[in-house]
Parts: C-alpha cells; structure tokens; sequence
C-alpha cells in the first residue's frame, strides 16, 4: 500500500506540473488584469491570434477593456490598449519590463546570431555615430548613387522615355529599394554589372525567406519549409560573409564599425556572418513595403502627388535626367520637404503594425492614466499593438481609415505634432519605431532611403495605375505585428522616364 501510495503521489505530481506547464492551473490573481487562457491547453488563443491578430485583439479589447492577459501558446501575454498609460512602459526607470533579452532569443532562432553582452549598445552607438548628422549625409549621398545605378543602370541610362513599363508596384518598391540599400551598406566589386546581378539574386532569395518569416517565428513551418529556411539562412550567411566583405569596397561605415567591434570581441567569422545577416534584414525589411504603400496612396489620391510634385519643383526645380547622366540632386533637400514628410509619416501611420514587447522582471505594479493599478505577474510579457490602439483611434486621428496627405501639417505649413485623446495632449500619437529602448535605431536612415526613393519616382517619372479604378488592397493578415504590413495582393502600374532636356 505505501508502495502505490508514493506511485499515486508521483503521478500526481507529475500531473499538476504537467497542467501548470499547460496553463490549466493558472488563475487570475488579486489587482491581475482579466485572464483569457483560451479553450485549448498551453495553446489558448495561439491560433485565432496568428490567423488575424489585429481581429483578435480588437475583439479582446471589447470584451476585456483596456488592459487583458491571453495565453498564447504556453507563454502570458499582458496587452495594454490605452496609449495614455504607455509612458510607465516605455520608460521603465526601474527597470522591471526587459526588451533585450526576448530580442536576443528571437535574433539567434531568426538568424543564428548569438548575442553578446554589449551588443545592443554596440548598435546604438553606431547608429548614433553613422545613422544620423554628418554620418547619415554621407549615406544619404551613397543611397543617390545607388538608386542611380539600380533603377538607370551602369550606364548611366537604361530607361528609354518614348515608351512605359509595367511591373507590380510592390515588387518593383521592394526590388529597388532592397538592391539599393544592400550595395549602400555592404559595398560594391569592381564590376557593377556583376554587382547588380548578384543584388537582383539576393533579392528573389530574401523574398523567400521573407515569406515563411512569419510563420518561421512562430513556428508553424512544415518539414520542408524547416529545411528551406536552413538553405537560406546558409545562402545568405555565405553572401554576406566577411571574408566576401574583403573583396568589396565602399562598405558603409555603419556596418564596418559594428564588424570591427565584434572582432576585437573575440567573435569568430562565422557568427560575424550571422550578424550580417540581421543587420540586412533590419535595415531593408520594411523600406521596400513601406515604399509600395506611399505610391499607392500618392496614385490614389492626385491631390496628394499634385502636393508632393509641386514641392518637389520648389526645392529641386524643374529637375529632368539628362541622357546618360545619373539623378543629381542635394541630398541636403530631404530637410525642406514638409509635404513629402507629412505623406510619409501618414503612410506609416496606416501601414506600420509593429508589436512592442517587454518581459515582466519580478512581479511589477502598472499605474494606468485612469489611476486604476494593475500587478503584472513575473515571467509574462506585456505588449502594445499601437496600430490599433493608437494609429487606428479616431479620438487621436479622425477618419482614421483614410489617408490624408496633410493629416500631420499645420495650417502654416509646419509639422504637426499636437494631437489629443479624451482631451488630453498624447506623446505618441503614431509608433511606426517603436519607443523608448527599443526604437529603432535605423529609423533616419530608413526614413531617408524612402523619401529619396519617391521624390526621385515623382520627379523623374511618369507614373500610373494600370487600373485606374483598383481598390487600395486589404493587409495580408499574416503580416500583422512584423513591421511594415505588406499587401494581400500585387497592384499593376506603368512608369517612364519623363523626356531628357
């Protein structure tokens, strides 16, 4: 009998360790917010969740109110839908809500890379240094030349202005940018004819990977989508290399610093490989989407091109490419273009859905606006979704469906940056970066990349929808939470070089 009564035992408490893992056995504590574990265990509402995540969010919002705890999956996440309350988050001065360490594990299943103690300062101080004021001019100049080269070619003029184009608007975006912002930063051989050629190869496997991307982070691929993110992770380790780096030139400055950093860390070649990988996908991820976006809207709104073009004339002239030249033009305009400004901060604001992540250290009290305490448990995660919570809050931004070009200019022409809810002034009216740690430190340049790219395309270019009449396309809701959203399907347009002078 004590014999089966320790086997009775044991299994008992295997059995309760097993329903805890499982999240069976949670309950909400006393101050928690509202717990909804879901139907399923350990799952809960993982997979309503990735089928939709902004449907499933607003419908926790109206059930729950602003503040909900879901099980995702095995793991707590606290979502936060009141924006006047994510300062405390954001801010964190005791230091109880962590981003490094959940970016560190998303980093080395995403690409490999092991993250070192100091890294994430390491980027930031290289971002400060090369990303912004003089360094960034510097870049601004080599993504001209670059974007030049892809969309003129070597010669100097591979478009022929008698006759149109056509091509999908967001793979032409998304290949342009991509192949200008890679030769930018990784530099260029003595052969930019090979140049281009491996730029357009790295661009049909980045879209690859850049399709399981998401289903790969939440780990729903299937046995050979396993192994084709394996081949191409090595693909890209291979092209990016180092030891390829030394055969190169005019590598940018940015990526150069944060290598040499990592050598005299002592990090081998190999993982520096790695690192190249993620320092790619950050910095040409959402530029070409982004890019896609803001066409779009310009071609569907010509009161909206009609303003950026007339700008346009005003700080660069009545600029026309002369045969066999590049585009010229100071890059130093960038800083006098409020309209453009305005259509690009508006195009982000309906088009960038990142999620902001932080996990609880110790159990931690949140303080909302309404005066109303919340216990945070260790080990979850609380999370924002500004895209609903914020970008889509028509107290913030009325109509907020729809795109205004001048939605962020005052009367006078200046920017706009006082915007209210509930009557109160609010700090982060759009989130496209993030914010506080973990706001993106490439957000200058990235901004940059995309304004030159469309005032160069507004310019330069005749530019039209195929259909006139095609419906701005719903989000693919796949893509919700990984950055720029991405169409649900291709828009077809024409361009052609407007006559040389």
């Amino acid at each position: 009998m004590v014999f089966w009564g320790l086997v009775l035992g044991a299994l008992l408490v295997v059995t309760t360790g097993c329903l805890y893992l499982l999240g069976v056995l949670r309950q909400r504590r006393p101050q928690e917010p509202p717990l909804d574990k879901g139907s399923i265990p350990w799952l809960g509402h993982a997979m309503a969740f990735r089928k939709n995540m902004f449907e499933f969010l607003k419908h926790m919002w109206a059930k729950h109110g602003d503040v909900f705890t879901v099980q995702l999956g095995g793991q707590y996440f606290t979502f936060v839908m009141d924006p006047l309350s994510f300062g405390p988050i954001l801010k964190d001065a005791q230091r109880k809500l962590d981003f490094v360490k959940y970016a560190e594990k998303l980093v080395l299943k995403v690409f490999g890379y092991h993250s070192g103690q100091g890294d994430y300062r390491m980027i930031h101080s290289a971002s400060t240094k090369y990303l912004m004021g003089d360094g960034l001019e510097d870049l601004n100049k080599t993504m001209l030349d670059s974007l030049s080269l892809v969309m003129l070619g070597p010669t100097g003029q591979s478009l022929d202005s008698s006759c149109w184009h056509e091509d999908g608007l967001f793979h032409f975006c998304y290949n342009v940018l991509f192949k200008a912002g890679y030769l930018s930063l990784f530099g260029y051989t003595k052969d930019q004819e090979q140049d281009l050629r491996q730029a357009e190869e790295l661009f049909v496997q980045f879209r690859k990977f850049d399709r399981l991307f998401p289903r790969f982070v939440y780990s729903l691929l299937g046995p050979r989508e396993w192994r084709e993110v394996g081949r191409l992770q090595r693909l890209f380790h291979k092209a990016l290399s180092v030891k390829r780096n030394l055969e190169k030139n005019g590598i940018s400055r940015w990526i150069s610093y944060m290598l040499q950093y990592l050598r005299e860390r002592g990090v081998a070649p190999a993982m520096q490989d790695k690192f190249n990988f993620m320092m790619l996908w950050a910095s040409q991820g959402n530029t070409g989407p982004t890019s896609f976006w803001a066409l779009l809207f310009l071609l569907k709104h010509p009161e909206a091109l009609q303003a950026v073009r007339e700008e346009a004339t005003q700080v660069l002239g009545e600029a026309r490419l002369k045969a066999r030249q590049s585009f010229d033009f100071k890059v130093s305009t960038l800083h006098h273009t409020p309209v453009l400004d305005s259509v690009m901060e508006e195009t982000l604001r309906l088009g960038a859905a990142p999620t902001l992540l932080r996990v609880v250290h110790n159990d931690h009290i949140l303080k909302m606006a309404s005066g109303q305490e919340y216990l945070l448990r260790s080990g979850d995660i609380v999370a924002l979704f500004p895209y609903l919570s914020v970008h889509m809050d028509p107290d913030i931004h009325p109509e907020p469906t729809t795109f205004k070009y001048d939605r962020f200019l005052n009367p006078n022409g200046s920017r706009k940056v006082d915007f209210y809810k509930a009557g109160k002034k609010i700090h982060h009216y759009t989130m496209p970066w993030g914010s506080g740690v973990s706001i993106c430190p490439g957000r200058f340049l990235a901004t940059n990349e995309m304004k030159l790219f469309v005032l160069l395309m507004v310019t330069y270019f005749d530019l039209e929808l195929v259909d006139p009449n095609t419906p701005v396309p719903p989000v693919d809701p796949q893509r919700w939470g990984f950055g720029t959203t991405q169409p649900s399907h291709e828009v077809r347009f024409r361009y052609r070089l407007r006559p040389t002078s």
